[in-house]
This record gives structure tokens, sequence and C-alpha cells, in this order.
């Protein structure tokens, strides 16, 4: 039996395949590489000398995603799969709407149809909306600001009764916070197309010459140098994090919503100061007008991850940025 993991040559998807193929686990990979690069694919397998089978496979065209469940025994599904830029579902929400509920839809029909009910969601802090009684607890009020993180609270609900349909099911919802680093061979990293929306990969890009400047959006929260600050956790602890998620599924009935962060708040500029220490370089920014949704903090309780998952992050930011420039320098042209 294997794991099918969509959207597994993603940012996380990658580092979350080398994860379960190096813990001995089955896996079969699908993407369908509209914002990621099949030459991930072959670093995954040189990283941990396995071989697994691959689908370049888009979750909206139902004949194929039934394929993959009948050609191959799986009993688990972890799922990256989806847009995920916020200012972009803003200005194109319908595709994001379709994209990720739809996907969503089939994913678990298809599932349903062989008999897998166990699964590991890709969910999103986004779901606590502009709350900020930080640090964020799983029983908070739920709410959002963008198309983006509507899809996820929309996923997270049709799963809850999904459940409630069939007690069979195991699903894990993943409230990710800020995924940051990279492989520490630095063969794998955060690859976007284009402009980066995120932090890292933006001031990483500078550090490397490839964009004039970062903007800082907002420097009057607050907070203690007036910049937002986030819960930034490493991508291999992120991906660890599914391992345990994966474990937790395989052992319990139910649709629990758990928080994936460190439980600690970094700024934007202890981001960029981190970052300049890693790469030797000063990074040039600018003060730019606060983003309409933005909030001054938002940051995890991770009680819930280390009671249920026995699970917790364990890099520190350092590292995470130390990751990021090795990726990147070693990388200049991406991947």
């Amino acid at each position: 039996m294997a794991i099918l993991v969509t959207g597994g040559a993603g940012y996380i998807g990658s580092h979350t395949c080398v994860e379960l193929l190096e813990a001995g686990e089955k896996i079969v990979l699908l993407d369908n590489f509209s914002n990621s690069k099949p030459d991930v694919v072959r670093r995954i397998k040189e990283l941990t000398g396995k071989d697994f089978p691959v689908y370049a496979v888009d979750l909206l065209y139902e004949p194929s995603l039934r394929r993959v469940f009948t050609e191959q025994r799986i009993d688990s599904v972890i799922h990256f799969a989806g847009l995920k830029a916020v200012g972009e579902s803003v200005r194109i929400p319908l595709d994001y709407y379709h994209n990720n509920i739809t996907g969503m839809l089939l994913l678990c029909k298809a599932m349903a149809t062989v008999g897998c009910k166990r699964l590991v969601f890709s969910s999103s802090a986004t779901v606590y909306g502009t709350n900020e009684n930080v640090p964020f607890r799983e029983n908070y009020p739920l709410s959002t600001t963008n198309p983006y993180g509507s899809t996820k609270l929309m996923i997270e609900k049709i799963l809850r009764d999904v459940w409630v349909s069939d007690n069979d099911w195991s699903i894990s919802l993943l409230r990710y916070f800020n995924p940051i680093g990279a492989h520490k061979s630095g063969q794998l990293g955060e690859n976007p197309n284009g402009i980066p929306n995120n932090l890292l990969p933006y001031v990483a890009q500078v550090a490397a010459g490839r964009l004039p400047e970062l903007n800082v959006y907002g420097n009057d929260y607050d907070t203690p140098d007036g910049t937002g600050v986030r819960d930034y956790l490493h991508v291999i602890d992120l991906a660890k994090g599914h391992l345990s998620a994966l474990h937790y599924v395989r052992n319990y009935k139910g649709a629990d919503a758990i928080n994936l962060g460190t439980g600690k708040g970094y700024s934007v500029l202890q981001i960029v100061a981190a970052f300049e220490k890693a790469c030797g370089k000063k990074i040039p920014y600018r003060i730019a007008p606060r983003r309409p949704g933005d909030i001054a903090n938002c940051y995890a309780d991770v009680t819930k991850a280390k009671e249920v998952l026995g699970w917790e992050a364990v890099r520190g930011i350092d590292e995470m940025c130390a990751d990021s420039w090795n990726f990147t320098h070693l990388n200049p042209n991406g991947i």
C-alpha cells in the first residue's frame, strides 16, 4: 500500500515526499506542474535513492484521477495540491473556488470509491481571519479575509461533513503558519514562478540581486519594531509534522484541526536581519503602506500538536534563513 501525495512536486509537498521516503514509506506523487517543476521529482529521487510512480494529473480531470486509484494501491492521501496565492485569489476568485474546492470534492469521491479514507489536508492559519488574540488556538472562531483562505475554511467544513456522514474516515486538518527554509542539501526549496508572493523567497531574490528591494508593508503595528509578526517554521519541521499526522490518522477516526507552527513570532525586520546574517549582505527595503486585511500578530498555540501528534518544531530562525539562502545560492536561476 502507498501514500498518494497530491502537489508532491511543490514546496511543502516535495520536502514531505523526502521525509516519507526516508521513513520507509511508499509514495505515489501526483502533480499537474502548474506551479512546480518536473526536475523536482528527479531531485527527490536522487536525495532519497528511491523510485516511485509519478502522475502528471490535474485533480479537476476526473478520469485521470480515478485511474491513479485504479492503478495504484493507495490507503492514505496527503493533499497539498491547490492554488495558494492570497493576492491572486482576490483577482481571480472563481479560479480559486473552482480549483481548490472542486479538486477536493473529486479527490474525496475517488478515495471513497476504493475505500481509501485516511486523509491529511493542507489547511492554513488564514482560517483564523483577523483575530488578534494570540496565540491562535484550534477552538477559536474562524473567518477569512480573502478567497484563498475561504477555500481552506470551506474545505475544512466539507471534510468535517464527510466524517459525519461516514465515521470510518480519518482526517487531519493541518493549519500551517508560515513555512520557510529549504532542504539542507540545497536541492529543494521554495521555487515560485514569477515574482514571489511570500516574504522569504522575495528576500532571497533581493539578496541574489534578482529583485531591487523588499517592500515592508507597514511599520506602525503594535509590535516591538512596528512590523508584522508571524510564526515562521522550517519546512523540514513542517514535513515531519505530516509524518506525525499520517501516523495519527492510521490510528484514530475523526476530523481534527491541528496547528503546525513554532509558537513564536518574528517580525519582518527580524527576518530581514536574520537573512542578512545568513547571506552576509544588506537587504535593501522600503516601508510601504499596510495591506488590507493584514494583522499585527499571528502565531500558533502548539499545545495540541505536541499532545496529539507528539510533534514540535525544533529548528530556529537562523537555520531557516541559512537553508533558504543556501538553496537560492546553489540555484541562482531556480529549479
